[in-house]
């Protein structure tokens, strides 16, 4: 991680933004033999990597006019599907790191704030069957439909933009209402 950050900020003679998005997720009773090594996995990628990142970043984020970290969670941190433990638990770390390292930085200038897509047609959602797609969005949120990664990535940007100098510590979901919606 500090070799490739650093390898980023020599490319572009600095760094201004951080944008973490990771995610695998693995679903699996808590008592299924293997749980061990799958929430191992899942909070090294899906959590850790995120705060690597950003201390391999934080030397080039203090030299910056307008330090922003973005980081990419899930409406999973927000609530919960059934056997998806290590994911849940990951992504709900991501907005805790987010809201610690908003008071932690802020002193210094540096924004930080999280996103939390819920149904996006991705790669993780790629597997699931169209039908199945519909029939959930249709069910579940507000907006009665999946959401383009365009629409997470445009949230992503506004934060970075200078009009978001005074938001920090915030936990935003980009998910069509499904938080909102009572299912």
């Amino acid at each position: 991680v500090n070799a490739t950050v650093a390898a980023a900020a020599a490319h572009f003679g600095g760094l201004d933004i951080i944008v973490n998005n990771a995610g695998i997720s693995g679903f699996s009773p808590i008592d299924a033999d293997g749980y061990d090594d799958l929430w191992e996995r899942i909070l090294r990628i899906n959590l850790s990597a995120h705060q690597w990142v950003v201390r391999a970043a934080l030397p080039w984020l203090r030299r910056s006019k307008a330090p922003r970290i973005v980081n990419i969670a899930s409406t999973e941190a927000l609530g919960a599907t059934a056997y998806d433990s290590a994911y849940v638990a990951a992504k709900a770390g991501v907005t805790g790191l987010t809201r610690a390292l908003a008071v932690d930085l802020g002193p210094e200038g540096i924004t930080c704030n999280c996103i939390c897509p819920g149904p996006i047609d991705t790669g993780m959602t790629a597997g699931i069957d169209a039908d199945k797609k519909a029939i959930f969005a249709k069910r579940r949120t507000a907006l009665k439909r999946y959401g383009a990664p365009i629409e997470v990535a445009q949230m992503t940007l506004s934060l970075c933009l200078p009009a978001a100098s005074y938001i920090t510590g915030a936990v935003i979901p980009v998910d069509g209402g499904l938080v909102a919606r009572n299912a």
